[in-house]
């Protein structure tokens, strides 16, 4: 069994609830994975924007959690989870902060794609990596890689 995530959230490229996004609560939504090959040693999460800042005339891509060291045992994130699980470490996102930020797109509607890779070695302390660097040090130990799509546009008017 190839290895998969998906939300009870939202349904692969649907739509992201307003509660995940900076529109709502800003929290994160519910994830849940299966399917790892049996010599995962960890998981790293990250979940980025390719659309950014607009999808029609896209610039970069904007980074909105990054999560690694997850330990195999662990094959879910709570709603809201606000810290990386016991014995995983927190990556740094493109708000220079630990932990979640939701969608927030200034314009159009932006696809979210949470990537879940099952890795073959457990990364250590990397101080609060980037996406970058994170992804430097998964190099060569990527085992299989699962990816989550949901999308987001601002409501019009209102806020």
């Amino acid at each position: 069994m190839a290895l998969g995530i998906k939300s009870r959230a939202f349904q692969h490229n649907g739509s992201i609830p307003v509660e995940h996004t900076c529109e709502g609560a800003d929290t994160s939504p519910p994830l849940e994975w299966s399917g790892a090959p049996s010599d995962t040693k960890s998981f790293a999460l990250i979940v980025d924007d390719p659309d950014a800042p607009d999808p029609k005339a896209p610039k970069m891509t904007y980074v909105h959690w990054v999560l690694y060291d997850i330990p195999p045992s662990v094959t879910s994130l709570a709603q809201a989870t606000k810290k990386a699980p016991s014995g995983a470490r927190d990556g740094v996102n493109d708000w220079k902060k630990m932990g979640y930020g939701g969608p927030c797109p200034p314009i159009g509607r932006h696809r979210y794609f949470f990537k879940l890779y099952a890795l073959d070695t457990v990364l250590g302390d990397l101080r609060s990596p980037t996406k970058a660097k994170l992804e430097e040090a998964m190099k060569g130990h990527v085992l299989e890689k699962a990816e989550l799509v949901g999308t987001y546009q601002k409501g019009k008017g209102g806020h």
